[in-house]
């Protein structure tokens, strides 16, 4: 028996070492899950790889291996602090049930690594019993917890968290949480929340000196639609040039014809990078906004000749090629 033990356990060793080459390794997932319970040890032993690309198939393979669950509960209650959160990971994949009093466990655990994870897990499994210990982790000490809560409770949708998650946008002392609580948000999609995304939009701790934090932010304004144009375009007259341009970005994504005339005023900004961002906005409205773009043309500013003429030349319009042969003529080399 020993010897049948030891020789199953090496086939599964010989599948697993097979991943690593991408010609073999459709075959040998394959045939990792049809092994079923007698892959499962050398699976969860391969968990403490060290390389990152390999790790995502062992993963994947576990979770779609059912009776692989009670080892991994064992792992996820027992094993190293590493191994236990990529044993919630899994959990997170196959939205195993079984898993949710274990994971709720881990999401009030000693190691930080392991709360984040579980937490995660939680989110994507989506049972209600998690909401009240995700609602606690929105305070956690450690900033991965607490973006991993904003994250899961996202994923749940319901309205009765909203509000915790908007006071992590708004309040956090770290950027970063406040970016998983911006992506949350977006998953929502909820109009209720877009005054709080716009108060977000003009806290200068969102971009000043670190505009590339804003995405998130940025995605989920986006992400309301229609209702989002009317305060974008307030937020075209706002005091900070950076949310100014911000606004003249996102209604140029939306596509709403009620800010073509307000982007036609932006164009005019002193602020360069505005100017710049209303024309490329502008652009995205094709015909009708080359009167605007026309109209700048004539303007004594250098840089909002320019901004208008690259952008009329994304557009595809009869009117268009004429008036850049005439701009040609202009006194500025």
């Amino acid at each position: 028996m020993n010897w049948l033990i030891g020789s199953k356990q090496a086939e599964a060793k010989k599948r697993i070492a097979q991943l690593a080459d991408a010609t073999k390794r459709e075959r040998a997932a394959q045939d990792l899950i049809r092994m079923g319970a007698d892959a499962v040890p050398s699976l969860i032993e391969a968990l403490q790889t060290k390389d990152e690309n390999l790790l995502p198939y062992y993963q994947q393979i576990l979770a779609q291996i059912p009776s692989a669950t009670p080892a991994l509960i064992k792992t996820l209650r027992e094993a190293h602090p590493i191994l236990r959160g990529r044993a919630a990971e899994i959990f997170g994949i196959s939205k195993d049930r079984a898993a949710i009093l274990t994971l709720l466990d881990a999401l009030q655990g000693e190691y930080y690594t392991v709360r984040s994870r579980a937490a995660l897990a939680l989110g994507k499994i989506g049972d209600p019993k998690a909401t009240r210990l995700l609602l606690i982790a929105l305070k956690d000490k450690e900033d991965e917890v607490r973006s991993a809560a904003c994250l899961a409770l996202g994923l749940f949708r319901d309205p009765a968290s909203f509000d915790e998650i908007t006071n992590v946008l708004l309040d956090d002392p770290k950027i970063e949480v406040r970016q998983a609580a911006a992506r949350a948000l977006c998953h929502t999609q909820h109009a209720a929340e877009l005054p709080y995304l716009m108060e977000a939009l003009h806290d200068s701790f969102w971009w000043y000196e670190r505009e590339y934090a804003a995405g998130d932010l940025l995605s989920a304004i986006e992400k309301m639609g229609d209702a989002a144009v009317d305060p974008l375009i307030e937020a075209l007259s706002d005091k900070q040039g950076t949310v100014r341009k911000f606004a003249a970005r996102l209604l140029g994504k939306l596509g709403d014809a009620r800010a073509i005339e307000p982007l036609g005023m932006t164009l005019y900004d002193m602020h360069h990078d505005v100017g710049k961002a209303s024309a490329e906005s502008l652009a995205k409205f094709g015909a009708p906004a080359v009167g605007v773009l026309v109209e700048a043309l004539s303007h004594p500013e250098l840089w909002i000749r320019i901004h208008s003429v690259i952008a009329l030349s994304k557009i595809r319009d009869a009117r268009v090629a004429p008036v850049l042969l005439q701009m040609l003529n202009d006194p500025e080399r």
